[in-house]
């Protein structure tokens, strides 16, 4: 089990990976694989297993992806975190340390509310994605990819140290298969079942970036027509337990 790692900044701070979760060990002739707490679950429903840094994880159940994707918009899914780098951040400043490495308004989350975001570089570059998560316990509770789990740690200390020297205390709705902006870069898209429209997400230059803003895009060499849409692009649908 991975020894918890935490730094108490003179402003406050504390950022704490937290214990991995004890994991059984699968032996085989090749590999040693790592089982989550939620690996016979898994198999129970069909979990197709594969490997994933170093972690034996379905990649699939016995309906396909899509059925799988509609289910989680009509009722209700769970996802597997176990594997992946969690981290809580503590300390006054916390909004403003995430907001200077990520990519979304942290400061307007509602208590338990979280968001998906990406790390960024200096310049504003895509690393690595995340979700990030503003509890009602006074901390922001950060879940970040497993294969990542070095890097993203790196980065969050690196930066915690930059604010202990200072002294301190990206959406398109794509209309007919559009996927590729002339007016900026798409990072990610993909078709939306449940929307019924391909949708992505990208950047565009500041005075277009408003919401029900229209654009011109190219896709296999057609122009064809996106509007810039805040997301998330499905409204949430859940209700947190107090």
């Amino acid at each position: 089990m991975r020894q918890a790692v935490s730094m108490v900044a003179r402003l406050g701070f504390r950022l704490q990976q937290l214990p991995s979760v004890l994991s059984r060990q699968l032996s085989c002739a090749q590999d040693v694989l790592r089982r989550t707490p939620l690996y016979d679950l898994h198999l129970a429903h069909g979990g197709k297993m594969v490997e994933f840094a170093g972690w034996s994880l379905p990649v699939q159940y016995r309906d396909s992806h899509v059925d799988s994707h509609l289910h989680t918009r009509q009722h209700c899914s769970l996802f597997d975190v176990s594997h992946m780098l969690q981290t809580k951040i503590l300390g006054s400043d916390r909004v403003k340390l995430m907001e200077s490495i990520v990519v979304g308004d942290i400061a307007e989350l509602e208590p338990n509310q979280g968001t998906l975001s990406l790390f960024t570089n200096e310049a504003g570059g895509i690393l690595d994605d995340l979700i990030v998560t503003n509890t009602s316990e006074g901390y922001l509770y950060v879940v970040s990819n497993a294969g990542c789990c070095d890097k993203d740690l790196a980065l969050m200390q690196n930066k915690v140290r930059e604010f202990q020297n200072k002294g301190s205390d990206v959406g398109l709705e794509v209309m007919d298969n559009a996927l590729l902006a002339l007016q900026g870069t798409v990072t990610s898209g993909c078709p939306s079942p449940c929307l019924k429209k391909n949708v992505a997400m990208g950047y565009v230059p500041y005075e277009y970036s408003q919401p029900g803003t229209l654009l011109l895009v190219e896709v296999r060499r057609k122009q064809q027509m996106a509007m810039v849409s805040k997301m998330p692009f499905v409204p949430r649908n859940y209700y947190t337990l107090k």
